[in-house]
């Protein structure tokens, strides 16, 4: 079933299941627009094998995932942080795509706009990682006017249809991309491919090349990319490192935790994946502990702890449909 939307000049498909709406945003991806999908957990697990054709054939997409509680069906509408390292690893083998992770009404509408533009620039799948409380929250929105956006189209071909080689890169690593039906044929499979989209499956030396270009194209800009928000943190000896709903409750006890004389800070992940290895290491260079808040058993505490060094790290994990309070996490200052 579809229903078109004129306001915003798109069209709304409804699908039979997830598998099929992430083959569709690729297919209308490849038709010249730009498409999204949104889901939740499970539905999130089922679209995995089709991520995977996003990242090898370079569809520049957005998937909407708004967490909950796992696994399996788990708390149907609960919340929860436990897909964050499904969105990297979900799909097999070496591939990268970039996630993001909004803690307000606002974000939501920012990042998924934000989304597409990186989308757009790195021919890559990308993620908006949100979670049940954020996804059931009322606040204030304000949308800019349609002139005042800022928007990213991918790059189109520049050479003549017959010349056009659809996975030929320049020194960004990202191809320019024909939209089908304007005269450019050529091949997208998920199969290991040469530069025309040829199916190239019988060179390890080949393979390995297109791989690393996949992924370098996100490795190498990872500065570019990565967006974090920093508060209190030139004197803090302490710092909460926190993302989605949480941040919300490490914000608040920051504040409080100021108040009493506490020097503590927190470093708020707007971008989880390509993750800011740089960043956190700088601040964990200057502070004595972090704390990491999450609604999972551990999930990305172990990226912390892999650039900031176990003993620094301590984990604040919760599971069920509680979020974490400001005073249970000035509590684990001391702790």
């Amino acid at each position: 079933m579809s229903r078109r939307l004129p306001e915003v000049g798109g069209v709304f498909l409804q699908m039979e299941d997830e598998i099929a709406s992430m083959a569709a945003i690729i297919g209308a991806s490849y038709a010249g627009v730009k498409s999204m999908t949104a889901t939740s957990g499970p539905g999130f697990s089922l679209m995995q094998e089709n991520i995977g054709l996003a990242a090898m054939t370079e569809t520049p997409c957005v998937v909407v995932d708004v967490m909950r509680a796992g696994p399996s069906t788990g708390q149907p509408t609960k919340t929860g942080q436990q897909d964050v390292m499904q969105a990297k690893w979900g799909s097999h083998g070496d591939y990268e795509i970039i996630a993001l992770a909004p803690s307000s009404v606002q974000e939501m509408f920012d990042l998924t706009l934000e989304a597409f533009n990186l989308s757009e620039t790195y021919r890559c799948p990308v993620f908006v990682m949100s979670d049940e409380i954020i996804g059931h929250l009322m606040e204030r929105l304000t949308i800019p006017k349609p002139e005042d956006l800022q928007l990213v189209n991918r790059k189109r071909p520049t050479s003549p249809p017959k010349e056009y080689q659809p996975f030929r890169a320049d020194d960004t690593l990202v191809p320019e991309m024909a939209t089908f039906g304007e005269g450019y044929r050529f091949y997208a499979t998920g199969l290991t491919h040469d530069e025309t989209g040829h199916p190239q499956t019988d060179s390890a030396e080949h393979h390995a090349s297109l791989v690393k270009r996949l992924c370098d194209k996100i490795r190498n800009n990872v500065d570019k990319i990565s967006r974090v928000q920093r508060v209190s943190l030139d004197d803090a000896d302490v710092c909460v490192v926190a993302y989605g709903s949480v941040a919300r409750s490490a914000l608040s006890a920051v504040a409080e935790g100021r108040a009493k004389g506490i020097k503590i800070g927190l470093l708020r992940l707007i971008s989880i994946w390509p993750f800011p290895d740089d960043i956190v290491e700088e601040v964990a260079e200057q502070v004595d502990r972090i704390l990491v808040p999450e609604m999972n058993y551990g999930q990305l505490v172990r990226e912390v702890e892999r650039n900031a060094g176990r003993r620094k790290v301590k984990s604040i994990p919760r599971l069920g449909d509680a979020l974490h309070t400001p005073e249970e996490i000035l509590a684990e200052v001391s702790g």
